[in-house]
């Protein structure tokens, strides 16, 4: 599988430095919509991270896009020889009914594949992890692009920034539960 926007940096840049080895070996983490960033952490401890489009095409029914998130979802499993857990930015509040309802689909879309595969999956509200990497909850995106390039990343986009920060959230925290 070709992943969009695919870039590899070691997991020496998030340091770990007097806590015990994290019992989930590979997460998978999401800023769900049109434009999906996503980050994932593999069981040898390389972080992979890019976006991935699922705009219709002018031609297509609007519910094409939540049929391509599926199959990039399998192919995603497939590519890593499985994930355990997956984190997405939970949103509350959207400005938009179109992105609302995008999200909203996408959240369908990724809520089913999980449980049908036996994953576990939880959403992470934007005040958390954008405390845990930028030290305020209401961050800009720029203070996010940032902060994920102190720490060694070279997001291309918001998308992708928000999906490393919430996987450094997930590995740091151990999903919440430090």
């Amino acid at each position: 599988m070709n992943l969009p926007h695919r870039r590899d940096v070691a997991l020496e840049a998030v340091p770990a430095v007097g806590r015990p080895p994290d019992p989930i070996s590979s997460i998978l983490t999401l800023d769900l919509g049109s434009t999906t960033g996503w980050a994932i952490r593999n069981s040898r401890c390389r972080i992979l991270h890019g976006t991935a489009e699922f705009r219709p095409s002018r031609f297509e029914g609007g519910g094409m896009r939540y049929l391509r998130f599926g199959k990039w979802l399998e192919q995603t499993l497939d590519v890593t020889g499985g994930i355990d857990a997956v984190y997405f930015e939970e949103i509350r509040r959207h400005i938009g009914t179109d992105a609302a309802h995008v999200y909203g689909g996408l959240l369908a879309t990724l809520t089913s594949w999980c449980e049908s595969h036996r994953i576990a999956y939880q959403g992470v509200p934007v005040g958390t992890w954008k405390r845990h990497a930028c030290g305020k909850g209401n961050a800009d995106k720029q203070a996010v692009i940032a902060a994920m390039r102190a720490r060694g990343f070279e997001p291309a986009d918001d998308n992708e920034a928000d999906a490393i920060a919430i996987l450094l959230w997930a590995i740091e925290t151990a999903g919440g539960m430090a």
